[in-house]
């Protein structure tokens, strides 16, 4: 169909078959109207009849009143809203000779699909509109655009309660594996074991906030997480990583540099003896055959992130996401500061994640107070920079803290750091130690956690 015939195109989806049988069921057994109520709304229906009707019925539900022909009459009459339904008439015709109905749900489904149609229809009727006006900058009509849709889809996610019965019946393997420990579902590993041990692995559909000061290393955790995700020999899954800050060159020689252990600094001088240039080869090989894809697009938003990642769990099985960092982002849109412009960035992020089914790693800013502190300047979670609802839409929230950027005179700190885990929906919190190589940008498990003493910082 035409955008112009659209825009003019009265008839709208519906099937107001259902919509009599919802509402004729529950006058027939108003305790239908609590297996509906908490899935259908009165703008669910598209008569605006219906519409009336439904909402007197919530409201005598409200009062305990009993819903039937006789009492819905009546409350319709005291709104003076009887004989814009069609009387009682039309309310007998809902129930009359109407049967026990055992597959309300399937009704109540199509009203609910219908609905969805009308309201999908309606924002791009108001984007059409928008558009023809020429009123209006473009960017800010694809941010009503992106905000109305991602809406549209929170709304239609929301699942019905489930008993035990039912989520034992629809998990893999029935209860046996709902039970045996060592075929739970568990998270993609980050390649740092105490992280992994505590947090059971990144999860799909989480959100995981990695926050710092700036050069801490926020950008190379994140990097060694993608780099182990990516190539990791026994379940390498494809990683996105979207840079807003460094171009996809810098962060391709960092992930080099890093696989290979060779200094930076040394790597683009070219000061490379033949050790390392073997080395660099090896690394470059191994992520040149690896699931790994970077985006460097500047000043990137939701609908840029969503379609790309779309695209790409079409053709590989992403396994994480990363974005550095949520302060760089753009949301689409008119919001009154920039709080609520990151609050909007963060819930879609998150939503984004339940949706495609991936972990989504997303760098932030922590604000100045850190620094000002006095005596400890480990970050906490108010720390958060124009932190509005990150904390609350985050499922995990960890800190990289290195306490030689603050004594740089003190040799015995050097080379070491902390991840502190601030916030786990469904774990412990707490200080991991980390050993942090700054020749190459890189973090790695300690020596004690692996139990390769011969190792430096491994």
């Amino acid at each position: 169909m035409a955008v112009r015939d659209l825009a003019i195109d009265p008839s709208l989806p519906d099937n107001l078959d259902a919509e009599r049988l919802v509402l004729g069921a529950i006058m027939s057994s108003d305790t239908a109207f609590l297996q509906v109520a908490g899935t259908l709304t009165p703008d669910d229906f598209s008569l605006e009849k219906h519409k009336r009707i439904f909402l007197r019925m919530g409201e005598l539900h409200e009062r305990g009143e009993k819903i039937d022909r006789v009492t819905l009459a009546n409350e319709l009459m005291k709104q003076g809203q009887l004989q814009s339904v069609d009387g009682l008439s039309y309310l007998v015709s809902l129930d009359d000779g109407l049967p026990q109905l055992h597959n309300l749900d399937s009704y109540v489904g199509i009203v609910k699909e219908k609905a969805l149609l009308r309201r999908i229809i309606a924002v791009s009727q108001d984007t059409i509109n928008r558009c023809y006006g020429c009123e209006e900058d473009p960017k800010q009509i694809l941010g009503a655009v992106e905000d109305a849709f991602m809406k549209l889809g929170d709304v239609q996610s929301r699942n019905a309660l489930s008993n035990p019965a039912q989520i034992v019946t629809e998990y893999d393997g029935g209860i046996n594996a709902f039970l045996d420990a060592s075929k739970r579902i568990k998270g993609i590993s980050t390649g740092f074991l105490k992280l992994d041990e505590m947090t059971g692995g990144l999860r799909e559909g989480e959100l995981f906030i990695l926050a710092a000061r700036p050069a801490m290393g926020k950008t190379a955790f994140a990097l060694n997480i993608a780099q182990h995700v990516a190539t990791n020999q026994k379940s390498a899954k494809a990683v996105a990583v979207f840079s807003l800050e460094m171009s996809k060159e810098s962060l391709l020689t960092r992930l080099v540099c890093a696989t290979a252990r060779v200094d930076q600094q040394r790597f683009r001088a070219g000061y490379l003896n033949a050790e390392e240039r073997h080395a660099l080869q090896e690394a470059m090989y191994k992520l040149v055959e690896s699931p790994l894809f970077i985006d460097d697009t500047a000043g990137i938003n939701l609908m840029d992130i969503h379609s790309k990642l779309r695209r790409l769990q079409a053709e590989h099985d992403l396994g994480l996401v990363v974005i550095d960092y949520l302060q760089l982002m753009q949301g689409r849109g008119r919001f009154e500061n920039r709080v609520q412009e990151i609050s909007a960035l963060s819930r879609g992020l998150k939503l984004m994640s339940k949706e495609l089914r991936a972990p989504f790693l997303v760098l932030s800013q922590l604000s100045r107070a850190p620094e000002t502190r006095t005596g400890d300047h480990r970050p906490l979670l108010s720390d958060l920079r124009e932190s509005g609802s990150i904390e609350q839409d985050a499922d995990m929230v960890a800190f990289i803290f290195r306490e030689e950027v603050y004594r740089p005179d003190k040799e015995s700190l050097k080379g070491l750091a902390e991840l502190i885990l601030a916030k786990q929906r469904n774990g412990p919190t707490g200080r991991l130690k980390l050993a942090f190589l700054n020749r190459y940008t890189k973090f790695e498990n300690l020596a004690a956690d692996t139990g390769e003493d011969d190792a430096p910082f491994e």
